[in-house]
Parts: C-alpha cells; structure tokens; sequence
C-alpha cells in the first residue's frame, strides 16, 4: 500500500473476478466503520462477504494498538481490490476441441483510520 497512515489489512489470492468486487468497494468507501459493516452484511454478492472479513480484520488491528479507540471513531478509508494470479483449466467442448476456463482471483487491500485524525 502507499499509504502509511491508518490500520491496514490484506486479504490475498481470493476467488472472485475483481471486476465484480470493484462495484460493492466503491459503496463503503469513506464511510463509517459501523455503517460499512452494516451495508456489506445486508448484500447478497459474495464480494460483500470478502470485502467485510477484510474491513473487520482491519478494525480488530486498530482496536489492539493500545490507543483507546472505539468502533464509532473508525472509518473506511481505502479500499483497493487487485488483480490476482489468474487459474487455467481446461474445458473439453464437442467435436474433440478445447477451451480455456479462467478462473480470476484478486487481492483485497482496506485501510481504516480515526476521525478525528483525518479532520485535523
């Protein structure tokens, strides 16, 4: 990440297409910890589920750092969903011909930092 401020978490080579991921990031960017958590539990896209393992994980690594934060001072501060390694297999078609089946992965990266810090 190029951004050092904040609490960081990953989550890598997870099976999803990035260009399906992308469009439910976007909802929770820069919103509240609270209210993130709320919209990615209420969506029926598996991206929501990955997205909120990563956004919790990143809040527990605020949380422990000893700085006296609660929930309601976090938000979320970035998110970036990458392209991953990309898995081959092969899919027998009629005629004695072959396609190429892609399966896509992705890495999720969050940052989630306090209010108050980024106000001042």
């Amino acid at each position: 990440m190029a951004n050092k401020s904040g609490f960081p978490a990953c989550a890598k080579y997870l099976m999803g297409s990035p260009s399906k991921i992308r469009p439910v990031a976007d909802l929770v960017r820069n919103k509240p910890y609270n209210e993130a958590v709320a919209i990615l539990e209420n969506m029926p896209h598996k991206g929501a589920r990955l997205i909120q393992k990563v956004v919790k994980s990143a809040a527990a690594n605020a949380l422990n750092q000893n700085r006296k934060l609660a929930e309601d001072m976090l938000y979320v501060k970035e998110v970036q969903i990458n392209d991953g390694p990309r898995m081959r297999r092969v899919w027998f078609r009629a005629r004695g011909r072959a396609d190429m089946l892609v399966k896509q992965m992705c890495h999720i990266s969050v940052v989630v930092d306090e209010i108050a810090r980024a106000e001042a």
